[in-house]
């Protein structure tokens, strides 16, 4: 079985030092996340949420996590999405917007 830090290695591929593609911080546990076909490089997860995370239509704050995919767009909850004129939104977690 492997270590949390050997799962969060592996699964973010740690790098060596590297610097952060916001901030520009150089720091030596830089972090890689792909997306989308493109590798991005980040010191800390708010800086992936800050470039990665995608914002609402409506009201335009990043959705992390929970969010509404609806009438071709993204909604940060049932409420901008109602506000918009979609019709019985349904909120889903990004694991299920990947299933469906």
């Amino acid at each position: 079985m492997q270590t949390a830090k050997a799962v969060f290695t592996n699964l973010f591929k740690i790098n060596g030092a590297n610097s952060c593609e916001v901030c520009g911080n150089e720091y030596e546990h830089c972090f890689e996340v792909r997306m989308n076909g493109e590798a991005h490089l980040f010191d800390c997860f708010e800086c992936a949420i800050h470039a990665l995370a995608p914002r609402c239509i409506r009201c335009g704050c990043q959705v992390v996590g929970h969010g509404v995919e609806a009438a071709g767009g993204i909604y940060c909850g049932t409420h901008c999405a109602r506000q918009n004129g979609v019709t019985a939104p349904m909120e889903q977690s990004i694991s299920e917007r990947s299933q469906t």
